[in-house]
């Protein structure tokens, strides 16, 4: 979902974008892990473009192209909460409530 977002908001340009993309995935809280992976993988947060500007005299990049990017990856992470949403949407169509009675047998997994 969010690479056939990417393709639609940016057209034939959406290749450029797939740092962006990365950079964006690798940053979002995932449940699943309950961090983000950059921070899960690293211990820390991940510098996000507005930090970029705190580089003082080594400033690579021009405002233009930050106020841009920081634009960007907004519209990327919208675009990924929205594709969750939707496949939360279909899984919760497939979910039944499952419900038990006292005295029921279940199966408990206890392994990963």
């Amino acid at each position: 979902d969010m690479l056939r977002d990417c393709a639609i908001d940016f057209g034939k340009g959406w290749v450029n974008h797939l740092p962006l993309v990365e950079f964006s995935y690798n940053n979002s809280y995932h449940a699943s892990i309950k961090a983000a992976p950059f921070e899960a993988l690293y211990g820390r947060k991940c510098h996000s473009p507005v930090c970029w500007t705190e580089v003082g005299e080594a400033q690579i990049l021009g405002q233009e192209l930050i106020h841009e990017t920081t634009e960007k990856i907004v519209q990327i992470k919208q675009r990924m909460q929205a594709a969750r949403d939707r496949q939360k949407s279909y899984a919760d169509l497939k979910r039944k409530p499952m419900e038990f009675q006292v005295g029921d047998k279940v199966m408990l997994k206890v392994s990963p």
